[in-house]
This record gives structure tokens, C-alpha cells and sequence, in this order.
């Protein structure tokens, strides 16, 4: 039995799009397949205008494109415990090479435009629950991928703190030019997006959201 059955879906870049359907729909199937951490049985996946995947991965390190060209945010911030803050972020840029003061530079102004620049010293226990998710998209963000994908992103936070990292997911597509996939059962944030792709039992069908009434 397929999880997934011919599903087609795009997204571009700046756009945040909301992945949505019932428990075992395939959702996280079809997240893991788009991340390349599952190999599809099938089909064709580009990224960035490059072929990543054409009946088998076109790309010769997976770890590396998950590293460089994927960012990820999760229902749980999972930080690092014993780094601090920029560290956090940095950690991905350094471990592909970058320097040491670069890396910490462009996380520091990553933390900046996210309200969390003087949270930079911070270690991860000394901040809230909503600090915790910011600092969790900057790390998402700080290798300048094409796309993120965020699993239950607002699940852990009250409306308020929801809307504002729904809010903030947005602004950083549009500014760094990221394409955003956010798979939520998430009520509160539904109305937000200009696009949504409903799965259900591996199949796909796309609407267009509340969202694009506001833009």
C-alpha cells in the first residue's frame, strides 16, 4: 500500500504554504520524503531549480543537502543544552566550513531581526518558550536554505505566541527568499496562509487560504 499517491505539490520562493489533513493521512511521510530523510518509490523533486530526485536522488551527500539546503523546525525548539544561544545557530555554518566568526556574525544578525539579539549569550533553559522557537527558525534560516520545512511549529505555543512565529515565518521567507512549508492541525494559524494543500490518504488537493484576502 502506497502512503503517497501522485502527490504534487509546489512552492515558491518567499511563499509560505500550510500542509494540513487528519492523522495518517501521509503528512509526515510526505515531509520526510521532501527533507530526504525517506527515499519516494517514485517521481521527481527539485529544489532551487535542481533536480534532487529522479526515479532515485540525483544528489551524491544527502547529509549534506539536509545541512545546507534544507532548514528544519520542529514542535520542539531542540537545542542544544550546553551551547549558547549563537552558538546554536552558528553550529550548522561552522560544521559546513565556515568560519567561526562568520558563522556566529550571521547568526547574530539572524537573532537580531528575529527580537532575540539580546538573548545571544543566553543558554537555552534561561529562555521562554517562544524565545526557544525563534531561536529555532534563525538556526533554520542561518545556512540560507531554499526551503524550511516546520513540523507542528506553533503546536507547544498560545495563540498570541503562535500568530507572531507564523508571523515571523513569513517575514523571513520574504526577505531571505525561502520557501516555507508549515505541516500543522494548528486552528490559530489556518486562516494565514494564502495557500493550503489538504492531504488525505496520500492524496493531494490544493485551496487557496484566507491569507490571500489580506495581501
Amino acid at each position: 500500500m502506497d502512503a503517497l499517491k501522485g502527490a504534487d505539490i509546489a512552492v515558491a520562493a518567499g511563499e509560505v504554504v500550510g500542509l494540513v489533513g487528519p492523522s495518517g493521512s501521509g503528512k509526515s511521510t510526505l515531509l520526510k520524503c521532501l527533507g530526504a530523510v525517506t527515499e519516494p518509490s517514485g517521481g521527481r523533486m527539485t529544489l532551487g531549480g535542481r533536480v534532487i530526485y529522479d526515479e532515485g536522488w540525483r544528489i551524491p551527500d544527502l547529509r549534506v543537502l539536509r545541512r545546507d539546503r534544507i532548514g528544519f523546525v520542529f514542535q520542539a525548539p531542540h537545542l542544544i543544552p550546553f551551547l549558547n544561544v549563537t552558538d546554536n545557530v552558528a553550529l550548522l555554518p561552522m560544521l559546513a566550513g565556515h568560519a567561526n566568526a562568520d558563522a556566529r556574525a550571521r547568526a547574530r544578525e539572524l537573532l537580531e531581526a528575529l527580537d532575540v539579539g539580546h538573548r545571544a549569550q543566553a543558554m537555552p533553559s534561561q529562555l521562554s518558550g517562544g524565545e526557544q522557537q525563534r531561536v529555532a527558525i534563525a538556526r533554520a534560516l542561518v545556512s540560507r536554505p531554499p526551503v524550511i520545512l516546520a513540523d507542528e511549529p506553533t503546536a507547544p505555543l498560545d495563540s498570541e505566541r503562535a500568530l507572531g512565529a507564523i508571523g515571523i515565518l513569513n517575514r523571513m521567507a520574504r526577505e531571505y527568499r525561502t520557501a516555507v512549508i508549515v505541516v500543522t492541525h494548528d486552528e490559530k494559524i489556518i486562516p494565514t496562509f494564502e495557500r493550503i494543500y489538504h492531504i488525505r490518504d496520500g492524496r493531494i488537493h490544493e485551496e487557496l487560504g484566507e491569507g490571500h484576502m489580506s495581501t
